[in-house]
């Protein structure tokens, strides 16, 4: 039988929207089976302790358990080429932060791309660092801080959770603006750098507030200023960086991500359900008590921020010279 042509063309126009369609109902299907959040870090960091805090209540507004999974191993770098090889369908997410954008210009020999082959779906928070001194240094702000150092050169050692941790680079570009001389001393995590600055055997530290405003509360270490643009409503006593180093901001952040090519409808309902988790005012509050901003966004927008935050802190690691192989 031969098809009038106008009926052959909607035939075919049919057809060919039916992939189309059936992308879209997948999407408004979603999820249908448990969800993996991949942790490129230990249990009980700040990464894996945030990727706990959402993924109850997201489970609960997506109707399917969310297992985290944690795969630590080369600074995050083993989970995400885990989830960049993984299938793009919205089953297998990973806990970004800003150590994935300081390892796009630390590591050379990288099989990924992370701006390129991470989709960002959402982000959950921004915040600060304190620049702590132990109580053996003499300096009581930035000022008399940057003038000790450079009548002390070399004396100085700045402690890190290792090369390309947030610390490293926030004190990084503190020494960039300020052609101050610090010894740079990176530790195989935060833990032990705070242990040692406690005991003075390391003298400075640009440490995340939610690790060490304990400390700075029972006098075991002295905060110099914060390292956010603003002051910080934990330590509204205590200055920003900037301050005195006019230009200097360095906050830290952490979102969730997919693998490139994961359909854009699922990445919209992922960041819709997430940004509704970060509205509830106890999530807030929990948030606020690590000493951390909420930070919402859409995907498009988190992208946005990704690509200048790698590009700024680029400049620094490569100022430093800091290298991993």
């Amino acid at each position: 039988m031969k098809l009038p042509r106008r009926n052959f063309l909607h035939l075919a126009a049919g057809a060919a929207a039916l992939p189309a369609v059936s992308r879209i109902a997948k999407a408004q299907a979603y999820p249908m089976r448990p969800v993996r959040l991949i942790v490129g870090w230990p249990p009980g960091g700040p990464v894996d302790l945030f990727a706990r805090l959402i993924g109850q209540p997201l489970s609960e507004r997506l109707g399917q358990p969310i297992i985290i999974e944690n795969r630590p191993g080369a600074a995050s770098n083993m989970a995400t080429e885990a989830v960049v090889r993984a299938p793009p369908d919205g089953y297998t997410l990973l806990m970004i932060s800003s150590v994935n954008a300081h390892n796009a210009t630390l590591y050379d020999n990288l099989s990924f791309n992370f701006t390129r082959d991470i989709a960002p779906v959402a982000s959950i928070y921004r915040g600060p660092a304190v620049f702590v001194v132990h109580p053996s240094v003499p300096a009581k702000s930035v000022p008399e801080l940057i003038a000790y150092a450079k009548s002390n050169p070399g004396k100085i050692n700045m402690a890190s959770a290792g090369v390309g941790s947030t610390p490293h680079v926030y004190g990084e570009l503190f020494k960039m603006m300020t052609g101050v001389d610090m010894l740079h001393v990176p530790y195989r995590g935060g833990a032990p750098a705070m242990t040692d600055l406690l005991a003075g055997q390391v003298q400075v530290m640009f440490e995340p507030l939610a690790t060490s405003i304990e400390h700075i509360r029972s006098d075991k270490l002295r905060a110099l200023a914060v390292t956010s643009a603003t002051r910080s409503d934990v330590l509204p006593d205590i200055p920003t960086v900037g301050d005195f180093v006019p230009g200097y901001e360095a906050t830290g952040w952490q979102g969730v991500g997919a693998p490139r090519s994961t359909p854009a409808a699922v990445i919209e309902k992922l960041n819709r359900e997430i940004n509704a988790v970060l509205a509830d005012p106890k999530m807030k509050a929990r948030i606020v008590d690590f000493g951390y901003t909420v930070f919402v966004s859409s995907p498009a927008d988190f992208g946005t921020f990704i690509a200048a935050y790698t590009e700024k802190w680029a400049k620094v690691i490569k100022f430093s010279g800091a290298k991993v192989y």
